[in-house]
């Protein structure tokens, strides 16, 4: 389908108010108003220009790019569009579309193509994309008949525009059909599918101060050097400058698609001043409501999310499960570790019956993993949960914080794979839980009903299995575990004594003896 990378950035994170400790944030206003870029030295916007057909490309042009641009002062982006483009509406944008017969390296024969997004919108700020061949840059001119723009006026044949973002094909799920495996569109949002798989959840080259009082920055991917692949590649490199009042960084983006598509990232961090709040490989996504969160709402769906958990594996050898909720307040969690051995929001229920949405596929929505290479030190993995009525707001977002802020004028170096997949690629004989039921037992008291299955559960003793069940400053009640022969697995419930408004924390496990037979639910229970 046309700009289906497109639907994901409007269903989910560009729309709605979203208040942090009480300060307001429309995403929409931040994304169009607050993105700004620096003019970077006048012989490199020359050698950019039409006046330079191409110029010298090597793999560290980006990172000494954004090495100068961070000692330069900060000015806007160009934004200057026709008006006629600025005051489209959504459904006017998405009928400007590009003519795929005008795709990069179409008719080449080769494993990739590339497609581009128009400016307009929300995405007024001009996105410049280069082509490498042979060690050389070579910019990628914008004509108006590269697109079709439906009922609105195209611009003049002589204006360069340069573009909002683009996309990338490649023979995915046919040999025959090159589909579309990621998008780059919008501040620094980027987001893949694998084999079989619908547009899901966002990764973000960087955010900075999300969930802090002041407000949210959000980078901008400035440029992109594309590199063109060979007739035999199974992966596609894409460079990457970003920019922001704070802070400049170099991307390195190795892309491979399949079963699961994977990005490996090298990331270079300049920053103009000293990041507090930096959030490394931060990902947004969307939970408005599942079995274990459903207050008020009057849906015939059982679920509906792009993720249901976060799922963390942590330094010191623990698999973590937290699933997610739809909080009447803002929530922030805060899971400390140290060297972190990979984290992610997921979607485990793949049944069709979990959701019983014929349009929107929530079952074939990609989980997003990250895998740190090398170690990353003390920090938190961080959680950020937002209220919404509504399923178009990504109302979720998780990152790595560092403890330690990343100085200024200094160059901090970061590398990490994405995986794009099905399940969680960290493969564990812990057994797993795959549903989180949470209702009520009489006043003032929760029952909570969690379902867990793996092939560790098949072979135990029955006796021998025991639930581990803690609770924060609160009392657990009638702690039972039970086989379950619907699921071929296990069921832990316990009930929740609630004595007040306070959250409380919680935390399960099945043990055998005095070894663990299962991965760790935790979870925040809110009034």
């Amino acid at each position: 389908m046309e700009l289906s990378g497109l639907e994901p950035y409007w269903n989910a994170g560009v729309t709605g108010t979203f208040s942090y400790f009480g300060v307001h944030l429309n995403r929409r206003q931040l994304l169009k108003a607050s993105i700004a870029l620096p003019l970077l030295k006048e012989e490199w916007i020359t050698s950019a220009s039409a006046q330079a057909p191409s110029s010298p490309f090597d793999a560290s042009s980006v990172r000494r790019l954004a090495r100068e641009a961070a000692g330069l002062p900060f000015k806007a982006p160009d934004s200057k569009i026709p008006d006629s483009l600025k005051k489209l509406d959504y459904d006017a944008y998405r009928a400007i579309r590009f003519n795929p017969e005008r795709a990069l390296w179409r008719g080449e024969n080769l494993p990739f193509q590339v497609q581009f997004f128009h400016r307009g919108f929300f995405y007024s700020n001009r996105v410049d994309i280069f082509e490498i061949v042979g060690g050389q840059a070579r910019r990628i001119r914008y004509q108006p008949d590269q697109f079709s723009f439906g009922n609105t006026a195209p611009p003049a044949a002589s204006e360069d525009l340069g573009f909002g973002g683009f996309r990338l094909h490649t023979p995915l799920n046919n040999p025959d059909y090159y589909d579309e495996v990621c998008v780059f569109l919008g501040a620094s949002y980027f987001r893949a599918v694998a084999k079989g798989q619908l547009y899901g959840l966002s990764a973000r080259g960087l955010s900075i101060n999300t969930g802090q009082p002041a407000g949210e920055e959000f980078p901008h991917f400035r440029a992109f050097w594309i590199e063109k692949p060979a007739a035999n590649a199974n992966s596609i490199v894409v460079h990457a400058l970003l920019d922001s009042e704070s802070t400049t960084a170099a991307y390195r983006f190795t892309i491979r698609p399949g079963e699961a598509t994977v990005f490996d990232v090298e990331m270079v961090i300049y920053p103009r001043v000293e990041l507090q709040h930096p959030g490394l490989a931060p990902m947004t996504s969307m939970f408005f409501f599942g079995p274990n969160d459903r207050n008020d709402v009057d849906d015939f769906r059982p679920a509906v999310h792009d993720s249901d958990a976060l799922a963390i594996s942590n330094g010191r050898g623990e698999q973590l499960w937290r699933p997610l909720s739809n909080p009447r307040d803002l929530q922030i969690s805060t899971f400390a570790d140290l060297n972190p051995r990979g984290f992610g929001l997921t979607q485990r229920q793949r049944d069709f019956a979990g959701y019983q949405d014929l349009e929107s596929g929530f079952e074939r929505r990609p989980s997003l993993w990250v895998e740190p290479i090398g170690d990353w030190g003390e920090g938190a993995v961080q959680l950020i949960e937002i209220p919404t009525k509504e399923e178009v707001h990504d109302n979720i977002a998780s990152f790595w914080h560092p403890k330690t802020p990343l100085q200024a004028k200094a160059e901090h170096t970061f590398t990490y794979r994405l995986h794009w997949r099905m399940d969680n690629p960290k493969s564990s004989a812990l057994a797993i839980f795959s549903r989180s039921g949470v209702g009520s037992r009489g006043d003032n008291t929760k029952l909570f009903v969690l379902d867990l299955i793996g092939d560790r559960l098949k072979s135990i003793d029955p006796t021998k299995v025991k639930g581990v069940v803690s609770a924060e400053k609160a009392e657990i009640r009638n702690i039972v575990t039970q086989p379950n022969p619907q699921t071929g697995g296990w069921r832990l419930s316990f009930e929740l004594p609630v004595k007040d408004k306070t959250p409380i924390e919680l935390r399960a496990l099945l043990m055998q003896d005095n070894a663990p037979l299962s991965e760790v639910w935790v979870y925040r229970w809110s009034p």
